[in-house]
């Protein structure tokens, strides 16, 4: 994927988010991820990507919160 096509995505899924609300948002976000990852052969291409996530949501944000 190019960067514009990242961009591209990533606006639209932006959009996405905006239109059903933040109440729907984790069910399009968890419709999306179930998605996603349907078009995985195998659980190992996955669960690295999982566990990068999670790795990175448990960090302090850069406002020292």
């Amino acid at each position: 994927m190019t960067d514009t096509d990242l961009d591209h995505s990533y606006s639209a899924l932006c959009e996405a988010l905006a239109q059903v609300g933040e109440a729907r948002a984790p069910m399009l976000l968890s419709m999306l991820c179930l998605s996603l990852m349907s078009r995985c052969e195998r659980a190992d291409e996955v669960l690295p990507l999982i566990a990068n996530a999670l790795a990175q949501s448990d960090r302090p944000d850069d406002h020292g919160c």
